[in-house]
């Protein structure tokens, strides 16, 4: 039996062709490409489609998100994830563009990196200012999810209890706040 460190939430998301073909079958073979970096994956939630953020008239995208156990701390995981978005054909291009993957790792556990002063700096970003910049550190949890439900409608697939440690919600309550509307737009495939 396999001890894990950390239980991890990852988000998965496509919008494009890749080199194994459409996004449903992308995220298939990143589930398989995830196994073989150290992460064991314990859930997989449905597949949705949803619609483009934040440009609504690009073609749509196929969401998921996983909760998998890991001894990799969330800079290796990180790395992982971007080894794997390669492989798979993304290309950086432009900032929230249109890609063949995109893997966001959501959370470990419940750590708050790189510390929770620079956590709320990010959280309280406008989606302008967001737009604009990346940060050059990785920000756990990520500072954007309890307004996305593309990321909280697939994760209530799998982690439902999961407490965000700052803002002291679960999934499932961050995901009854958001507009009824955004959470209509997400469809399970």
């Amino acid at each position: 039996m396999t001890l894990f460190r950390s239980k991890v939430l990852i988000c998965l998301g496509g919008n494009q062709i890749s080199t194994v073909g459409d996004p449903s079958q992308t995220l298939l073979q990143a589930l398989i490409n995830l196994s073989g970096e150290g992460l064991g994956i314990r859930a997989v939630s449905r597949f949705f489609a949803t619609p483009s953020f934040p440009d609504k008239s690009a073609p749509g995208y196929v969401n998921a998100a996983i909760c998998a156990g890991t001894m990799l701390s969330a800079p290796d995981i990180l790395a992982a994830l971007h080894r794997i978005e390669q492989q798979l054909g993304r290309q950086r291009d432009q900032r929230w563009g249109q890609r063949t993957l995109d893997l966001d790792l959501i959370a470990v556990g419940q750590d708050i990196l790189p510390d929770r002063v620079t956590f709320e700096s990010w959280r309280e970003l406008s989606q302008a200012r967001q737009a604009q910049v990346a940060p050059e550190q990785l920000i756990l949890p990520h500072p954007r999810l309890q307004d996305r439900a593309f990321v909280l409608v697939p994760l209530a697939d799998i982690a439902p209890d999961w407490v965000h440690p700052v803002l002291g919600q679960s999934v499932a309550e961050m995901c009854a706040r958001l507009p009824r509307a955004d959470v209509a737009e997400v469809r399970a495939i």
